[in-house]
């Protein structure tokens, strides 16, 4: 079977797009799947937590990392889904000409929005850039704080954006920042809240996917 490609774009920095991309891929490489990863970001932050987990985790054959320009990411995750079963492609945060390449790749975009009106402002650069490469897109809330009126707004307004909006979402806590820094995703760990959610969102985008 060819591999499926992700991209996660957002156009405001900040809104957990590595964070996604790392716990994404350990939660499906936990399940057994072949997983590669494509930093275009140049600030490199999902290359230094994949250095951080070589160095205290054995290898990992069915874990790839490699860095690409903007314009070269669909040329390596074309080459890549040969080999694994999902590519993961971390996007700068911008909107621009050089996005377009990593979108139109994509089986599937994911669009983090983190519990803010600000964050869900910039969602409709990406979410019109999608449109426009004519790939599906998925918006998921990030950090959200269950109960609260700004995350019940967030959630109507990123549905009212005529985006579709991920029933799984992750919570606004500490275990993601934590395993991050250590080169790790939640999955990895024991049980906890955290994991569960992304468990969820995994099963979820790997539906979407079919």
């Amino acid at each position: 079977m060819t591999g499926r490609i992700i991209t996660v774009a957002q156009q405001k920095g900040g809104s957990g797009k590595t964070t996604l991309a790392a716990n994404l891929a350990c939660a499906w490489r936990r399940e057994g799947a072949r997983v590669a990863l494509i930093d275009t970001d140049p600030q490199g932050s999902l290359g230094r937590w994949f250095m951080e987990r070589l160095g205290t985790l054995p290898a990992d054959e069915g874990l790839e990392f490699s860095t690409s320009s903007a314009w070269g990411a669909a040329y390596k995750a074309d080459k890549l889904k040969r080999r694994f079963d999902l590519i993961i492609i971390d996007t700068p945060p911008k909107i621009d000409s050089d996005l377009r390449p990593a979108l139109r790749a994509a089986d599937l975009v994911l669009v983090p929005v983190a519990s803010s009106q600000v964050d869900l402002w910039a969602t409709e650069g990406v979410l019109d850039l999608a449109a426009r490469e004519k790939r599906p897109a998925l918006v998921v809330l990030n950090r959200t704080r269950p109960g609260t009126r700004l995350g019940a707004e967030i959630a109507a307004g990123a549905g009212q954006l005529g985006a579709e909006v991920a029933a799984a979402t992750l919570g606004n806590r500490v275990a993601f920042a934590e395993t991050l820094g250590r080169g790790r995703g939640v999955a990895d760990g024991p049980a906890s809240a955290a994991s569960a959610e992304v468990t969820a969102l995994a099963g979820e985008v790997m539906a979407r996917l079919g």
